[in-house]
Parts: structure tokens; C-alpha cells; sequence
């Protein structure tokens, strides 16, 4: 029986496929048109918004599918399965038109199903015996091309919106050319016949273009996995972990990047959350090779490196540039120690506190403490913290939390360097800003891993939150970070990633809390890029003025034309004056009193 009915199937698969090679010519040139026209947009257009990528997707599918029933080919393929692939396209077009809120996961899935289906068919059917060889070698690079690009496009779901665009819109390129080709190619008689050498040859070519592209685009996938840091032993915590904060636990020596008149030195410390519980961080210690001893410490606060375990600056190929530190050199120069924490959360176990501010203060904190224990790096007592972007809202919660938390820390001064203080206005912007949307996925990761009232599904559109939290698994450093880069180019015409204000409800509260207070006991400069597009002078001047208004000693230095990283860049007219300030703060200079503004 069961034998019986897979007969009648393919029978009746035989008739359809039978009826609709009856089709005319000019239909097929139509649909081959209309093919390629929505390939070139697809590909032209790679970071249109989500709800016309859907569109274009969805009618691409549904043309395919069409294209698929109509093709004239020489009978080689099983009917049934041509009817079964261009219904299941059909099938996946429809959906993709009418299924409304789709996310980028979903439709990462239905490209990369179909387009696997597809390329299955086609290359099964290369080894049917009536082929010739040229249609073999074009059925087999096609159908190896579809599969590539499926696995692609399932392999990167948060970059569909690019990947799809050159991947299914380069297939249904190649595809409607072909199309339209064999119907304008082949004769116009109800004899059947050969295709012509050139049809036959132009469409291998196509086919192993095709190929060509989509083993490049599966390289280049391989390439961005590959080159991600490493987590070793050396951040695990041991059994026994110290109750005292500031506590040393290991220490090894480290050479990467180091100057050649300096020695360093990786350690891993115990220190506390803003909650009061246990946690176990990583620094690197680096001090003159001769001298007496006795160093002051520059306190080194990192700009953002990324969210995920990996991206701890001392697991990096570059440590210190990473963090935005280009200065080592001028800190061994002077006499000075560098005292710079990873945070919790990088290197060790997270979560990673990213823009939270008490947690970040405490690691800074401990980082001296601990590095105090280290005997062959000679630590003196008196500390200035500097920090940049990240690092420079983590300096200045060093200063309001350093007198209550760590009196034993001779806190000499603060360096915040376009520092993130009013987190409301600058995640406010984020969605603008080159590159905001990367920043964003390790706030939200952050903010949702530690506080519990602050979810996805309150800030971040369907649509956008299965990118946002593959964007938080990558390093700023790493190939795979060109990824995230992409995702945020795919956002770019959509609207914004959030579905309400950031600034408001419990992630506002949030924000609210850990935005830096005007509790700085030690003298406090702030350093600021006229140019900034990631901080906003516009936001630095608003938060400075609030800290004047509260009573709090200011030194706020603007450097016009510099923009976020160059601010801190060796060139950078910040760099001597942050050198003379720091000089001027071992001394014990008396810091000017009150606010005052400097442009630069």
C-alpha cells in the first residue's frame, strides 16, 4: 500500500511538474527579472531595516519558489522533489510576509533552512545519469553554494540583516539570471532539445561564481570565530578565597607589551560587589625595573574592553591599548607604578559590573590593596586613579566611595577621562552614536544579569534583542567584534533598539544609582573631547555643572577637536597636562578650589 502511494505521488508530482513546463517563455524571463531586481536590492541595499528586509525576503522566497515549478530543465530532476522545494519556498516566502514581529533569529532560520533545502535538491539532483557534465559541475556548485550560504546565515544570527543581504541576494541573483537566460535561450519548438553550448556554459560559470562567493563568505566566517582570547587557570578562584577585600591570591609575571624598563606582573585579588558580597578579581602590576622603590601609584581604570569573561585587558594582545592606556611608557618614565584592574567579571566570574559603579570602585580599589601584597614590586602608599570612558566613571566613583571603603588607600587625586558620569543621557544616545548599539549590549547584559527589575523584554524590541546579546559575547579586540560592527550597520535604519526610554522605569532607577555622586574627596580633574561622539560634551558640561552645584572642586579641562579615544591618544595636548596634574598631586600641591572650566 505504502509502496502503492508513493507511486500516485510521483505520478502526480510527474503532471503538475509537466504542466507547469508548459509555461511560457516570456513568464519565465518575467520571474527571472523579477529575481535578479530583488537580489540587487538585497545586495545593494544590505542594511535596509528589518520589516523591509522581511519584505524583500519574503517576496524573494515566494518568487524562487515559483521559479523552481516553472524552470525548464532536461527532466533529470525527480518531479516530486521540485515541487516539494518550490513549495517549501513558497511556503517560507508566505510565512516570512505574514507572520508579523519577526525576530532576526527567526528569519535567520527560514533563510538558512531553505536555502540549505534548496542547495540539498540541487545538488542531489547533479548526479542524476541523463545530466551532461556541464549541468552536473553547475547543479553540484550550486547546490554547494546554497548549502554554504545557509550554514552562513544560520551561523551569525545576529547579523542577518548583512548576511542575508549578500548570501540570499547573490543566490537569488544568480538564480533569475539563469532563469531568464534558459528562456530566452531555448528554442522555441515543442521538440525537445539540447540547451545550446553558450546557455550551458554561461550557466556553469554563474554557478561556480556562486560557489566562489560562498566559500569566501564561509572562510571569512571561520576567520571571525577564530582569534577570541582564552580564559586559563590563572583567573579561576581557589577553594579557600581570603574573607579580607584587597587580599592577593596569586601572582605571576607578565611580559606582554611591558616596556623594556619595566617588569609586571598578573595578579588575582579578592574584592566586594556594591551588594557587600565576595568576588575575586584580576589586575596587572607594572613598576620601573631600577629604582628604590616605593612607587606612587597610578590607578588605571580601563575604557571598555567588552562584557564577556574573555575580554579581561590582561588576557588581550594588547593589554593596555586595549583599555584605551597608550601612557605606560610615560607612567615608567616618571617613577610611577601602574596599578590597572580588569574589573570582576572580566577574566574571573561574572557577571561583569559594566557602568556599575560601586562594584567597579571596590575592584580599583582592591587592585592597590592587593598589589601592596606583591614584595618584589615595591608599592609605595599615595595613589592617583586615572580612568577613560568606562574606566573614567569608575575613577570618579573611586573618589566618592574611596574615603568610606578603603581609607587605607592614600587617595592623592581623580583623572576621569571623558568619563561615562550621567549614564541616563549617555545610553540615551547610544542609538545614534557610531557603533551605541555595541555599548548598549553589554549595559543591558550588565544591567539585567545583576539587577532582577531590569529586563529585555522591557527596553529591547523583539526584533533586536537576539543581536544585542550576541553583540555582549564579543571582545572589542577580537575578529569576531567585525561582527558586531555589522549588526549595528544591519540596526542602522531601524528605529531605535529600545521600545521605551532607557532613562526611564527601573533601568532609569538604575542608571539614577550608579551615576557618580558629588562625594569625591580628592582633587578632581575631568578631561573632555570637544569632538566626542560617544560621550557628549553637551552631557559632560550638564553632569560638571551638577557637581558644582553640589559643592564639588572641579578642574574640567575641554580639548576641542578631539574625540573619544584620540583624547587620550599619545598626541593629544591632554597628555602633558594630565602628567603636570598628576606631578602636582604626588607633590602634595594644593589642587585649585571650586570649578573651573578650561578650553584647551
Amino acid at each position: 500500500m505504502l509502496s502503492s502511494m508513493i507511486d500516485d505521488s510521483v505520478r502526480a508530482g510527474g503532471r503538475a511538474a509537466a504542466l507547469l513546463r508548459r509555461s511560457p517563455a516570456w513568464l519565465r524571463v518575467v520571474i527571472g527579472i523579477l529575481l535578479v531586481l530583488l537580489g540587487a536590492v538585497l545586495l545593494t541595499r544590505p542594511t535596509t531595516s528589518l520589516g523591509i528586509l522581511a519584505l524583500l525576503i519574503g517576496a524573494g522566497f515566494v518568487v524562487a519558489g515559483i521559479a523552481e515549478a516553472v524552470d525548464h530543465d532536461d527532466g533529470s530532476r525527480p518531479p516530486l522533489l521540485r515541487i516539494v522545494v518550490a513549495c517549501a519556498w513558497v511556503a517560507a516566502g508566505v510565512f516570512v510576509l505574514v507572520l508579523p514581529g519577526l525576530t532576526i533569529r527567526i528569519i535567520a532560520v527560514v533563510v538558512g533552512a531553505g536555502l540549505i533545502l534548496k542547495g540539498g535538491a540541487t545538488l542531489v539532483a547533479g548526479f542524476a545519469r541523463s545530466s551532461t557534465a556541464d549541468i552536473r559541475v553547475s547543479r553540484w556548485a550550486l547546490g554547494a553554494a546554497g548549502i554554504l550560504f545557509g550554514v552562513v546565515a544560520l551561523a551569525w544570527p545576529d547579523i542577518t540583516l548583512l548576511v542575508v543581504s549578500v548570501a540570499f541576494g547573490g543566490y537569488l541573483v544568480v538564480m533569475g539570471a539563469t532563469t531568464a537566460w534558459g528562456a530566452l535561450a531555448r528554442p522555441r519548438t515543442t521538440v525537445p532539445r539540447a540547451p545550446g553550448r553558450l546557455r550551458r556554459w554561461s550557466t556553469t560559470i554563474a554557478a561556480c561564481l556562486a560557489l566562489v562567493v560562498a566559500i569566501a563568505a564561509a572562510s571569512v566566517s571561520v576567520i571571525l570565530r577564530q582569534g577570541s582570547p582564552v580564559v586559563d587557570d590563572f583567573y579561576a578562584a581557589p577553594r579557600d578565597v581570603p574573607d579580607e577585600p584587597g587580599q592577593l591570591i596569586r601572582a605571576e609575571a607578565f611580559s606582554r607589551e611591558v616596556p623594556a624598563d619595566a617588569q609586571a606582573w598578573r595578579i588575582l585579588y579578592t574584592t566586594t560587589r556594591g551588594d557587600g558580597s565576595a568576588a575575586v578579581a584580576s589586575a596587572l602590576v607594572v613598576v620601573p625595573r631600577v629604582g628604590a622603590g616605593d612607587w606612587p601609584v597610578i590607578a588605571w581604570a580601563h575604557g571598555t574592553t567588552g562584557y564577556a569573561e574573555n575580554c579581561a585587558p590582561s588576557l588581550l594582545t594588547q593589554p593596555f591599548e586595549s583599555g584605551a592606556l597608550f601612557l605606560l611608557p610615560e607612567i615608567i618614565a616618571q617613577g610611577w607604578a601602574l596599578v590597572a584592574t580588569d574589573y570582576i567579571g572580566l577574566g574571573t566570574q561574572g557577571p561583569h559590573p559594566y557602568l556599575i559603579g560601586a562594584d567597579s570602585a571596590h575592584a580599583t580599589l582592591d587592585a592597590v590593596r592587593a598589589a601592596r601584597g606583591l614584595a618584589d614590586a615595591r608599592i609605595g602608599t599615595e595613589t592617583v586613579a586615572w580612568g577613560h570612558s568606562q574606566g573614567g566613571g569608575a575613577a570618579l566613583w573611586t573618589g566618592a566611595l574611596a574615603s568610606s571603603y578603603a581609607p587605607d588607600v592614600e587617595l592623592a587625586g581623580v583623572a576621569a577621562l571623558a568619563p561615562a558620569s550621567d549614564l541616563a543621557g549617555l545610553v540615551s544616545r547610544l542609538a545614534t552614536a557610531t557603533g551605541g548599539s555595541v555599548l548598549a549590549s553589554f549595559v543591558l547584559a550588565a544591567y539585567t544579569s545583576i539587577y532582577p527589575d531590569v529586563t529585555y523584554r522591557d527596553y529591547v524590541r523583539p526584533g533586536a534583542e537576539a543581536t544585542l546579546r550576541a553583540m555582549a559575547t564579543r571582545c572589542l579586540s577580537e575578529p569576531g567584534s567585525l561582527a558586531s560592527v555589522l549588526s549595528a550597520l544591519g540596526m542602522a535604519d531601524d528605529p531605535e533598539f529600545s521600545t521605551d526610554d532607557p532613562a526611564s522605569g527601573a533601568l532609569g532607577r538604575r542608571f539614577a544609582e550608579n551615576t557618580p555622586p558629588a562625594t569625591i574627596s580628592a582633587p578632581l580633574l575631568v578631561g573632555q573631547g570637544g569632538a566626542d561622539a560617544v560621550v557628549a560634551r553637551s552631557i559632560q558640561d550638564a553632569y560638571v555643572a551638577g557637581l558644582c552645584s553640589q559643592g564639588q572642586q572641579v578642574d574640567y579641562r575641554v580639548y576641542a577637536g578631539r574625540d573619544h579615544v584620540p583624547l587620550v591618544q599619545p598626541d593629544s595636548p591632554l597628555v602633558p597636562d594630565l602628567v603636570a596634574w598628576t606631578q602636582e598631586r604626588f607633590a602634595g600641591a594644593a589642587a585649585p578650589t571650586g570649578c573651573r572650566t578650561t578650553e584647551r
